[in-house]
C-alpha cells in the first residue's frame, strides 16, 4: 500500500473491496484533502472508511467521527421530517398550504400546496430582499419572508430548484404542524443516536472539518483518465455557465441567503440550522439514516413508495438541466446521475461540496459520502459518482 493509499482508514467487507480501492485512488490522485464514506447493505455495515486532513490549516486528522457540512443532502433529512408529519396526519399533502400557513396565501400562491414545497415547484426559489446569515438562524422569519413574496413563477407551473429556501418552506410544514424546528423534530424522531445535526452546538462545529476550495487549475480532474458518464460534459458546460451570472437565477438561489465570512465555515451558519443546506454530519450517520428509511425504520414503506414516485421531472428552471424529484427526495436524473443499476430505484440527494446521500429500496443499499475538499467544478465532480458506482458494482 502506498503513503497515498494509508491515508485511508476503517474497514471494508472483502465483497466491497471497489468501494475502498475507488475511494483510496481518489485520494492517491489528488481528488480529496479529507472525506468519509460508508455503505449499508442489507442492513449491515460493510463499508466504513475515513482518511486525509479535517483542517488543510493545522493539518488536523479526519478522524473516524469528523462531521462535516454535507450542504443540500440536508434536504432529504428535512423532507422526511415533513413527510412523517404526513404520514401521521398533521396536513394534506394535496392540500393548500393556506389550510395550516394561511399568510402564505399571497401574490398568486392561493393554491399551492405542500406537494409544491416539496417538489420545488413554489416559485420561491431566492429571496427577493436582502437576508443574512445571521438573519437565516430564525426559521418564522425566513419562512415571514417568502410567505409575502411573490412567486417567481406560477407555483405547479414547473419547477426550478430551490437551492436554499426548500428548507424553510419545508421547514415551516414541521414547525407549524410539530412546534418545533427541523433540527429538533429530527434528533427527536429519528436522528437522536447519530452524529448529524441541522443546527449544530459549539462542540460539534470545533470538531468540524473545514471546507477548502480546490485549487487545481480549471479543466479535467487531475489524474482522471476514466470517461465521464455519457451526457455530462455538455450539462457540466451550461452549468458552470448559469452558475458564474451573478445577476441569473441560479447564482441568486444558490447564494439565497449568502452564508457570509468564511462560506460554510461560518460558525453561524452551522449553529443557524438551515433545513435546507446546514447540516453537520459524518458520512457514517448520514448513510445510518438511509439504512433506517430503507428499512422502513423511519417511514412505512407504502409512505416512502409515494414519495419516490416521480412528481417533477425534465428542464429545471433554476438548474438548466434537467431535474427530477419525489417528495423532497431526487431521483436519477443530470444532476443526480447514477449507474445504470440505479437509475430507476436509487433515491436521496446531493450536496453542492461533492457530498451525497442515497438509498436503493431495490438494492437492498445505504450510501453516503461527505469531503471537505470542494470541486473547483461542481459539475463534474464525480466521486461521489464513483463510489456509488463501486457499490452497485460490488452487489453481484
Amino acid at each position: 500500500m502506498t503513503s497515498e493509499q494509508s491515508t485511508v482508514q476503517g474497514h471494508c467487507d472483502p465483497a466491497f473491496k471497489a468501494v475502498r480501492e475507488t475511494f483510496e485512488e481518489s485520494f492517491a490522485r489528488g481528488r480529496e484533502l479529507g472525506a468519509g464514506v460508508a455503505v449499508y447493505a442489507d442492513g449491515r455495515l460493510v463499508a466504513e472508511l475515513w482518511g486525509g486532513v479535517a483542517d488543510r490549516r493545522t493539518g488536523r486528522p479526519w478522524l473516524r467521527d469528523t462531521p462535516c457540512v454535507a450542504f443540500s443532502c440536508t434536504k432529504a433529512v428535512t423532507a422526511t421530517a415533513a413527510l412523517l408529519l404526513a404520514e401521521r396526519g398533521a396536513y394534506d399533502l394535496t392540500g393548500p398550504v393556506t389550510d395550516w400557513w394561511p399568510e402564505f396565501g399571497t401574490h398568486g400562491k392561493e393554491r399551492t400546496t405542500a406537494e409544491h414545497l416539496l417538489t420545488h415547484q413554489a416559485g420561491l426559489a431566492a429571496f427577493t430582499e436582502p437576508v443574512t446569515a445571521e438573519d437565516a438562524a430564525d426559521p418564522a422569519a425566513m419562512a415571514a419572508l417568502l410567505a409575502a413574496q411573490a412567486p417567481l413563477w406560477t407555483p405547479g407551473e414547473g419547477h426550478g430548484y430551490h437551492a436554499v429556501t426548500f428548507g424553510w418552506l419545508a421547514g415551516e410544514i414541521v414547525r407549524r404542524h410539530a412546534g418545533c424546528t427541523v433540527g429538533e423534530f429530527v434528533r427527536r424522531e429519528f436522528a437522536g443516536d447519530l452524529d448529524l445535526w441541522i443546527g449544530a452546538p459549539p462542540e460539534v462545529i470545533e470538531r468540524a472539518a473545514r471546507l477548502s476550495a480546490d485549487r487545481r487549475p480549471p479543466g479535467p480532474q487531475a489524474g482522471t483518465s476514466a470517461p465521464r458518464p455519457a451526457g455530462r460534459g455538455a450539462a457540466s458546460v451550461r452549468i458552470a455557465e448559469a452558475a458564474a451570472d451573478p445577476d441569473g437565477l441560479m447564482a441568486r438561489a444558490l447564494n439565497s441567503p449568502p452564508p457570509g465570512k468564511g462560506g460554510y465555515n461560518n460558525p453561524v451558519v452551522l449553529a443557524g440550522g438551515w433545513p435546507g443546506a446546514g447540516m453537520v454530519t459524518t458520512a457514517s450517520a448520514l448513510a445510518a439514516f438511509y439504512r433506517d428509511l430503507v428499512g422502513g425504520r423511519i417511514l412505512a414503506p407504502g409512505t416512502l413508495r409515494d414519495a419516490l414516485r416521480r412528481r417533477v421531472n425534465g428542464p429545471d428552471k433554476v438548474m438548466v438541466v434537467d431535474t427530477s424529484f419525489g417528495l423532497g427526495y431526487m431521483r436519477p436524473a443530470m444532476a443526480f446521475f447514477m449507474p445504470e443499476a440505479g437509475r430507476e430505484t436509487a433515491f436521496g440527494h446531493s450536496g453542492a461540496g461533492g457530498s451525497i446521500g442515497m438509498g436503493d429500496v431495490e438494492a437492498g443499499i445505504a450510501v453516503a459520502y461527505v469531503p471537505n475538499l470542494l470541486a473547483g467544478q461542481l459539475s463534474v465532480d464525480l466521486r461521489a459518482y464513483r463510489l456509488v458506482e463501486a457499490v452497485y458494482s460490488s452487489l453481484g
